[in-house]
């Protein structure tokens, strides 16, 4: 029976291909909601719980492309230091948040005078392997 457009609760804990964990909700003691199928989590693990059941635990490997897409270098922006508010109070290689339109953050590092933003995601063109076990789904 398919999860697809239900509410789900499921625990996980996600690795790289090095074994390096980035994420269980394990670790934080309470598993993740979300409708199965509607677009709110990365394709490649709403596909794992599609058509799992409760009590279920499944270990996956979601390419990068299922992920959070391939790295793009176009995504990629370099700012003169000058130009930015407050940076001469950041020392060099230190890594800090701008205001994104909407007020999100947005990662950047200053170097050699250079304010580098990175706008991919931090897990961009990375694989990644997740062992998700379903704990609930309402209809």
């Amino acid at each position: 029976m398919s999860n697809e457009g239900k509410r789900v609760k499921a625990h996980y804990t996600g690795t790289l291909d090095d074994g390096t964990k980035f994420d269980s909700s394990l670790d934080r003691g309470e598993p993740i909601e979300f409708t199965c199928m509607a677009g709110q989590m990365i394709k490649g693990f709403d596909a794992a719980v599609k058509d799992m059941t409760v009590g279920e635990t499944k270990t996956v490997h979601i390419a990068a492309a299922d992920a959070y897409g391939e790295y793009e270098p176009a995504k990629v922006q370099h700012i003169p230091a000058a130009q930015v508010q407050g940076a001469d109070q950041l020392q060099d290689g230190q890594r800090f948040f701008l205001s994104g339109p909407m007020g999100q953050p947005i990662a950047a590092t200053l170097k050699d005078g250079i304010i580098t933003v990175d706008l991919n995601h931090e897990l961009a063109g990375k694989d990644l392997n997740f062992e998700i076990t379903l704990v609930e789904v309402a209809d």
